[in-house]
């Protein structure tokens, strides 16, 4: 499900105290409360310095002996940025426009890498054991989505994510790379040089503390993030019980297209109840795919255009 913000579309500038606020919020959940409850108390607000005086009472805001929590964060903060890391809050004007939209969307991002406004991307995942053609697909589709200038979004697995990062490098192309560690890990660590090519020429991301070390849950979470952030996923080749699986998922409930090759449906049941779902396209050759593609580009034209003539009236 979508969520419409009480803000719009994200402040264009966030002041270093509200960012320190979310920090402190996220480190201190007040109450026991999750990130999830947080990012949604911050959103209805519009500020995470109301929430942080709403939820943690003066007396509790710097107890002796004790560095301040909003101190703290704001320390944090600088580290990060000192390392040479983005960090985003869902605050933020800069924070990935679609990714807003969806009810997962982190509260927080750490980048390194180029931020493109209105970034127009599709998901490219599928199985760690791929099989050559699942790779020579996952391969044909990064560079043809490149030559239309589309970003490649992928999770920097190895197998299929493997295959669309390298092949949307190579082609000169735009990659984004969503990790399910902290931003200073590298996992798997037979991607560490790709890791750092991505993070150069491309954009990496992560949704947990920079220093955070691999966990399942982190994995389903990644998953949901990388759905939100692009137009689209392609979901090349994956087992019954892959991420991908669950990214097609959560990418209908966001109301994204999910385009599954005739390699994924032929073998999974749960590809298999998807077909009829709307939004849920099947291709059995690049073209077809690359078809969805262009359509989706039309309806963001049309979208943009409309907008355009709003504004100007």
């Amino acid at each position: 499900m979508s969520r419409s913000p009480s803000y719009s579309d994200g402040m264009d500038t966030v002041s270093p105290e509200e960012r320190a606020a979310l920090v402190a919020l996220l480190q201190v959940r007040p109450r026991g409360m999750g990130w999830g409850e947080i990012t949604g108390e911050v959103v209805e607000a519009g500020s995470a310095l109301d929430v942080w005086h709403r939820l943690v009472p003066p007396a509790l805001v710097h107890p002796p002996g004790e560095v301040d929590p909003l101190e703290a964060a704001s320390r944090d903060i600088q580290s990060w940025t000192d390392q040479g890391h983005t960090v985003l809050t869902i605050l933020d004007g800069h924070y990935p426009e679609r990714l807003r939209a969806v009810h997962q969307a982190p509260p927080i991002l750490f980048a390194r890498g180029s931020l493109v406004p209105g970034d127009r991307a599709v998901s490219v995942v599928g199985s760690r054991a791929a099989s050559d053609r699942g790779l020579d697909i996952a391969t044909s589709v990064a560079r043809e989505l490149v030559s239309r200038n589309i970003t490649v979004v992928a999770g920097l697995a190895v197998g299929i994510d493997t295959a669309a990062h390298r092949a949307a490098l190579d082609a000169g192309g735009r990659t984004v790379a969503f990790i399910a560690t902290g931003i200073n890990k590298v996992y798997p660590a037979a991607n560490r040089d790709l890791h750092q090519e991505i993070s150069t020429h491309g954009l990496l991301f992560s949704q947990f503390w920079p220093d955070a070390p691999p966990q399942k849950r982190n994995f389903l979470m990644r998953n949901a993030t990388m759905s939100g952030y692009g137009m689209a996923t392609v979901v090349v080749e994956a087992g019954e019980h892959s991420g991908a699986r669950a990214q097609a998922r959560m990418a209908v409930e966001h109301g994204r297209p999910v385009i599954l090759t005739d390699l994924v449906v032929g073998k999974n049941a749960w590809a298999q109840a998807l077909v009829n779902r709307p939004g849920v396209h099947v291709a059995s050759s690049l073209q077809q795919v690359l078809a969805v593609v262009g359509g989706l580009l039309s309806e963001e034209s049309i979208i943009d255009a409309d907008l355009r003539r709003l504004v100007s009236t």
